[in-house]
Order: structure tokens, then C-alpha cells, then sequence
């Protein structure tokens, strides 16, 4: 029979925003669950009250068992590899994960009849688009982590079309803050930034640095996500919810030097295929959500740099399996280690580990 408490699986709960999720979904009452396979997570970080257990979501039979032992209410899937810019040279490692992964979770969703399924899709289903990016827009994205978002965002329209089962589908972008992987190499600018500093590194700037991204403090993006099950209007719906204001990455090296004390010293590399500019609109979140906290950047980088220097420098965990190095970054190919061998190339690295989103 099933009980008053919600019980709600969290994938990816040892992560960034899975841990702050479940942090939440715990101060609305809910019995919660993480699964995650501390890829990229750490174990430190999983709310104490919360079940953990260690698996990935591409394990059928795992994710099997946790529906079969929990009556679960809720799904929070927070679980990805989430690397634009490196999924183009993971590309198996990026679908494995992030379209079949999802996949298993929905299937056993819908056998279980969960109420709702929460999903953290990425600003990166747009591309290319006009901005301000509004939910309306077609998405178009242009790399591999973008095309494995989408996907699942269609998946789950069509198994809410012949199964019935509820989503609510969540577009954030470039958030930051207390929990993010400072060991992660490939992603995440700010927490590169900040272990750069804290080691007495260079900061490493792709291409000129006039790159504009609208940064998103963690606790105005994870509460609303976790509370957004009880609001019944947010059903079936597509949000976009994150930071309004764009920042060039050269205006954010001025930010952080203000927040840190720190002079940096800046290495330009040459310039990365992405897209150079991307901020998206948040009318429909607030309407349907209600109002939705906004801390400043400089506030929440102050937030994250006093986190960071208690945490301190964790190790640089470089990806462990890279099927393709053709045009990949030269700053990635050394972290990866790949180095040539008569006409085709080798990976080598003294870490086994890989990151998770």
C-alpha cells in the first residue's frame, strides 16, 4: 500500500545539481533514493538522510531491483555525461549514456506507473538559435550532448502519448556553484577557473574570450526543479530556467579576480566550434513556477570560491576513453594523453576514473 511520503529516485544525486535536488526533495518530505556511479559524483556530497546506491542508469537489471524494492513516485533524472564540446569525440560513451541510460529509466518508469518523470535537459537542445532562446524555438542542436538531450525530450513526449506518463522538462544553462566537479577538465568554466587558480595556474580562455553565457547560481535553478512535481500546471511542460544576464568570459576572469583577490595570469588557446553566444528567456518558469530567485554572479562566485577553498583542489580526472581526437583541442589531447603512434594515435592516462554529469 502506498504510503503518505513521496518517494522519489534521484539519478546523479552525488553530482552537482543531483545532490542540491535531492537536498531539496528531502526539505519537501520526500523519502529519496540516488543512484549514481561516482563517475563524476562523490559520495561526500549525497545527502545523509538520502539511500544511496552505486550503479549507472544503463544497468537494467540494477534499475530493475530499485523499482522493484521502492514504490517510487518521482523521477529526478539528473544522470549525463553533460560535455558539449567533448561528446563529439565520446560519441558512443555520450548515446550510451545519456540516450540509452534515460531510456531504461523511462521504461521502468512507465512499468511502474510513476507519477511524474523530471528531466534536466540542457540549453544545448537549441544551437545555434535566436535570442533570446524561448522554449518555443525549434530546437537545432550541433553536437552530440545537444542531439542525446533532444532525443530524450522527444522520447518522453511519445511515452507520455501512449503510456500516459508525466514529465517535466527542464532547459538549464551553465550553472554553477558549491558542489560542481573542480577535477573535471572538460566542462564547467568556473570550476576550471577556480582550480586553475587555487593551483597557480594560467586560466585557460578558448579564442578571445568575447564568448557570452548567461551563469546560473545552483540554488536559483535546483529548488525549483525539485519542488516543480507539486505544481500541477508545470506538467508535460518545457522550461528554460537559469541567470537572465550574459556574461563574456573575459568579463567573468574581471569578476572572479574581484571575488578571489587574485591577479590571473590568462593563456589564449585557439578558439573551439561552439556556439559564441547563448542566454535564453524565463517568462514561462516564473509564470508557471513563480518567482524564481536570482543571485548576482558576483555573489555567487563568493558563495562557490569560499566552498572551494575549504574542498581544495581535487585531482584533474581526465576522460579515460576517447574514441576520436581528430580536431580535439590540443589542451585536451595533453590531459587526455594521446600521443601519436605511426598513423593512428593512443590514449593514454594514469586515472581509470570518468566524469559524470
Amino acid at each position: 500500500m502506498k504510503t503518505a511520503v513521496a518517494t522519489s529516485l534521484v539519478t546523479g544525486g552525488a553530482g552537482f545539481i543531483g545532490s542540491h535536488v535531492a537536498k531539496h526533495c528531502l526539505e519537501l518530505g520526500h523519502r529519496v533514493i540516488v543512484l549514481d556511479d561516482l563517475s563524476g559524483g562523490f559520495l561526500d556530497q549525497v545527502p545523509s538522510a538520502a539511500v544511496f546506491i552505486q550503479g549507472s542508469v544503463t544497468d537494467d537489471s540494477l534499475v530493475a531491483s530499485i523499482f522493484r524494492t521502492w514504490e517510487i513516485d518521482y523521477v529526478y533524472h539528473l544522470a549525463a555525461y553533460a560535455a558539449e564540446g567533448m561528446s563529439h569525440f565520446i560519441r558512443r560513451y555520450n548515446y550510451t549514456n545519456n540516450i540509452l541510460g534515460s531510456a531504461t529509466l523511462i521504461n521502468h518508469a512507465v512499468k511502474a506507473g510513476v507519477r511524474c518523470f523530471v528531466f534536466t535537459s540542457s540549453i544545448a537542445v537549441y544551437g545555434q538559435n535566436r535570442l533570446p532562446m524561448t522554449e518555443e524555438l525549434v530546437p537545432q542542436p550541433i553536437d552530440p550532448y545537444g542531439i542525446a538531450k533532444f532525443a530524450v525530450e522527444l522520447d518522453l513526449a511519445a511515452a507520455r502519448r501512449i503510456f500516459g506518463l508525466n514529465f517535466i522538462i527542464f532547459r538549464p544553462h551553465n550553472v554553477y556553484g558549491e558542489h560542481q566537479n573542480l577535477g573535471d577538465p572538460y566542462r564547467n568554466v568556473i570550476g576550471i577557473f577556480m582550480r586553475q587558480l587555487m593551483s597557480n595556474e594560467p586560466l585557460t580562455v578558448f579564442g578571445d574570450g568575447t564568448q557570452q553565457r548567461a551563469f546560473s547560481y545552483i540554488d536559483d535553478v535546483a529548488p525549483y526543479i525539485a519542488s516543480s512535481v507539486h505544481i500541477p500546471s508545470a506538467y508535460n511542460e518545457v522550461f528554460n530556467i537559469g541567470g537572465d544576464i550574459p556574461v563574456a568570459i573575459n568579463d567573468l576572469v574581471a569578476v572572479l579576480a574581484r571575488v578571489t583577490g587574485i591577479t590571473p595570469r590568462v593563456e589564449h588557446l585557439p578558439a573551439r566550434d561552439e556556439v559564441h553566444t547563448a542566454y535564453a528567456d524565463h517568462r514561462k518558469v516564473k509564470r508557471v513556477l513563480g518567482a524564481i530567485a536570482r543571485t548576482s554572479l558576483e555573489e555567487g562566485l563568493q558563495r562557490m570560491w569560499e566552498w572551494a577553498r575549504k574542498v581544495g583542489v581535487r585531482s584533474v580526472r581526465p576522460f579515460a576513453e576517447v574514441e576520436l581526437d581528430k580536431g580535439m583541442p590540443e589542451s585536451w589531447r595533453r590531459i587526455a594523453g594521446i600521443v601519436e603512434r605511426g598513423q593512428g594515435t593512443i590514449g593514454v592516462s594514469n586515472h581509470g576514473e570518468r566524469c559524470d554529469g
